[in-house]
């Protein structure tokens, strides 16, 4: 069973939300924040899997509240929502520690996907929406980001092949596009995968993906 914390500052929204998950077999709602400052704090009382987090909420928002939930490294995950797949929060929300993002227009079925992948682990609801939405907002890296001098640090304990799996991660393929084009068996893309998330201290698939930007593997 998947917990859920839906936050939103819009009650109708939340009200949808609610209704869509809890009509599924394998999913909950525990409970409702109409704001960033309770999806914290409900975040912490009641640890669900997944917090639905919107941006845009009066007080703290979804950013803050994100980068507040994620700090510790608990297992919960932050599904951010978007009212549109450039919305310029949006970027800075994956930088927070989101492991995903989707549109609020997306198809019911979208959303109950996106929520089990993220919960599943596996944090790229949409790769093509990634490398586009990061494409567009690349320029919120750090000033030198991806010229600098030094050699990033996050890269110096990968090989050669985790850093061309790393490098198609920031690209938006998916093991099964790694596995066929690299011409690897799925498991040891799976290996491959996991040694880069922990090497480059990457949550998540998500997180790879900004770390293959900020390093300057990917560019725009």
């Amino acid at each position: 069973m998947t917990t859920v914390l839906i936050a939103d500052d819009q009650p109708l929204q939340r009200f949808g939300f609610r209704m869509l998950l809890e009509s599924q077999d394998d999913m909950t709602v525990l409970d409702e924040a109409a704001n960033g400052t309770e999806a914290v704090r409900k975040t912490a009382d009641l640890r669900p899997d997944v917090v639905l987090m919107d941006v845009r909420m009066p007080g703290l928002d979804g950013i803050e509240a994100t980068r507040r939930i994620t700090a510790p490294g608990d297992r919960t995950r932050v599904l951010i929502l978007t009212t549109f797949d450039l919305d310029e929060y949006a970027y800075a929300g994956l930088r927070a520690g989101a492991s995903g993002f989707l549109v609020k227009d997306a198809q019911p079925e979208d959303l109950l996907s996106g929520i089990r992948a993220v919960a599943s682990g596996d944090a790229v609801v949409a790769p093509g929406l990634t490398r586009r939405l990061l494409d567009a907002y690349v320029h919120h890296l750090p000033a030198g980001g991806t010229e600098s001098a030094q050699p990033d640090p996050r890269l110096a304990a990968l090989t050669d092949r985790e850093r061309e799996i790393l490098t198609v991660i920031g690209k938006g393929w998916t093991n099964t596009e790694i596995a066929e084009r690299l011409h690897l068996a799925e498991s040891t893309v799976k290996t491959h995968v996991g040694r880069v998330l922990a090497k480059t201290g990457s949550r998540d698939r998500v997180q790879a993906v900004i770390c293959a930007y900020e390093t300057g593997l990917v560019q725009p």
